[in-house]
């Protein structure tokens, strides 16, 4: 719940003595006051693009019934947060009712003293920034247990979750689903070189690349410190395997820039197919044919189920296509 950018205050009433008393404690909070006297007027007001940072509003306004009133800026509001504080002559049950339900913040009676009036208005003003700041806590809170908090990515958790979803999908529809796992190769030897915080940059732009070239309903998941997760929906193995080679040259095929130098990185991939079958089955896989890969030598790609194991060739850490001195290991 972000905090609001509007600094302007609402006063909505047609009695003049309450206009007199009331709009010179809005007005010393610092923002504008904006003065309406009419129901029709503070509805507008109160739902514009830009609304009000804190709204007054007198009951005796003319035109509809006062709750009528605070029903339509609740519902028209579309979730903006606008304090809303009532003045009235009595307390009566309606609004008691309006303000146990949080359909109002306060209730002030029209007789109150103006000091009265800024010390309820500022307990109004307090509330709502604890309330900001709580649900800014809960957001962060939330976004804690999906993503990793470097990469931006899902972490391990969220993306198993959603890979048992995926699965229950395939089940009921037939459709295909394929993981890619991946880790960057002997990514130790370069946190030993440049230090864990280049290291830990040279993994943001790692999926920052891989992102690019994922499709927007795949998800991209950290599942340790260089090993990631692709959940490819609707991938056939074939095409599974064609993206792997794609990652390999599109991300790991040019130079990363750490501070400095230009380094060359690369990493090992291992595809497995799900084929409606348990995720940890089927992750299990991905994790064997990645271990295969990995013994073939740098740069390798297995499926599960291949016996054939790839020939470990050469790798270059020279660029062909920039004049960069590229580090190696």
């Amino acid at each position: 719940m972000p905090e609001p950018t509007a600094s302007t205050l609402l006063l909505a009433s047609p009695d003049p003595a309450t206009l007199y008393a009331v709009e010179p404690v809005l007005a010393s909070f610092g923002g504008a006051v904006q003065v309406v006297l009419s129901e029709t007027a503070a509805l507008q007001a109160l739902t514009a693009e830009l609304p009000p940072a804190l709204a007054v509003l007198d009951a005796t306004l003319p035109g509809t019934e006062t709750g009528q009133l605070l029903a339509a800026i609740r519902a028209d509001t579309h979730g903006k947060d606008v304090p809303v504080v009532l003045i009235a002559d009595a307390v009566s049950a309606e609004f008691a009712d309006r303000l146990a339900e949080g359909v109002v913040d306060d209730l002030i009676l029209r007789t109150e003293q103006p000091a009265y009036f800024r010390l309820r208005l500022e307990a109004v003003q307090r509330a709502r920034r604890m309330r900001c700041e709580l649900e800014s806590l809960r957001d962060a809170s939330a976004r804690q247990a999906l993503f990793d908090p470097l990469t931006g990515v899902y972490n391990r958790a969220a993306l198993l979750s959603m890979l048992f979803r995926e699965t229950d999908r395939v089940q009921r529809l037939g459709s295909s689903l394929c993981l890619a796992l991946f880790d960057v190769d002997d990514f130790g030897h370069w946190n030993e070189r440049l230090g864990a915080e280049a290291c830990d940059d040279l993994l943001c732009k790692v999926v920052e690349r891989t992102s690019h070239i994922l499709r927007s309903y795949d998800a991209l998941g950290r599942t340790g410190k260089d090993e990631f997760l692709a959940m490819l929906p609707g991938c056939s193995a074939v095409n599974a395997m064609q993206l792997a080679e794609r990652l390999k040259l599109e991300v790991f095929g040019r130079p990363f820039h750490a501070g400095s130098d230009s380094i060359r990185l690369s990493a090992c991939f291992g595809v497995a197919n799900s084929m409606g079958r348990s995720p940890v089955v089927v992750l299990r896989e991905a994790e064997q044919a990645l271990a295969t890969a990995r013994e073939a030598g740098p740069e390798s790609i297995q499926y599960f189920g291949d016996s054939h194991r790839p020939a470990h060739a050469p790798v270059m850490y020279l660029s062909r296509n920039s004049g960069d001195e590229l580090l190696a290991w």
